[in-house]
């Protein structure tokens, strides 16, 4: 007997919810951006709920969320945030879960006389001015950044030299468009087509920063859950897991 995932079961619970209902708003991570650009149209075309989603640094959505921000979902770089939040009262009891492990790399565009097999010492060199991340204070991926770089030894030596991102989307960004010489983004971003034909780059080792952990949650104040916990099924599906793997992320 072949199984119908769980995602296309509450899927089917949903056919006499109003046509104004059937539309969710999704908070993401910026890491996400090349994976989701695949997987939300796939949803959507399979059923009929449109999905509209807003790109952020973790910690800057988080905030939001706390201030009544009308999402639905939240899919953070970060699981503890999602897990202060549940500990607020502010999620859907029982949807919390670990989606995908992020990791991080040393990209340069390919006009740059970097060796990035070197890793993060090749940021010693005098042509390099301005380091692209993303900002520490609210960017699990700018934290990352930081803990690589301090294990390595040359925090001290590089931090002047930071251009820091709202989010690592931007922190890539700076490095695309010239405005940094070389940035330390997640590998999903550096996986993109358009990231992979204008550049380069060297994973850096996991063991130089903490795991990565990312989570996402559904929200109480959702007016939509039965469609946002489709959507998580979704992306806990093998066909999700598949893009996630294919844009460097590790399964929890």
């Amino acid at each position: 007997m072949k199984i119908c995932p769980l995602w296309l079961l509450l899927l089917s619970m949903m056919l006499a919810i109003p046509a104004a209902a059937q539309e969710i708003t999704v908070a993401a991570a910026s890491d996400l951006q090349p994976a989701f650009r695949e997987l939300v149209p796939r949803f959507e075309s399979a059923t009929g709920t449109r999905v509209k989603v807003s790109f952020g640094s973790s910690g800057n959505i988080s905030s939001q969320i706390q201030n009544g921000a009308p999402y639905d979902v939240f899919f953070s770089a970060d699981v503890d945030y999602p897990r202060r939040l549940e500990s607020a009262g502010l999620v859907e009891p029982g949807t919390l879960y670990e989606y995908a492990v992020g990791r991080i790399v040393l990209w340069v565009p390919n006009s740059s006389q970097l060796d990035v097999k070197q890793g993060l010492r090749a940021l010693l060199a005098r042509s390099v001015s301005k380091i692209a991340i993303a900002n520490p204070q609210h960017a699990p991926y700018g934290r990352a950044a930081v803990a690589a770089l301090r294990s390595t030894g040359i925090y001290e030596q590089v931090q002047s030299k930071f251009v820091l991102g709202e989010n690592v989307s931007q922190a890539a960004q700076f490095v695309q468009t010239g405005n940094a010489d070389a940035g330390i983004v997640a590998l999903s971003l550096a996986l993109s087509p358009a990231m992979q034909n204008s550049g380069r780059y060297a994973e850096l080792d996991a063991k130089s920063y903490p795991e990565m952990r990312q989570g996402v949650v559904a929200l109480r104040s959702s007016k939509n859950k039965q469609r946002a916990q489709a959507f998580l099924e979704f992306i806990k599906g093998a066909e999700a897991q598949r893009v996630l793997t294919r844009y460097g992320f590790a399964r929890p």
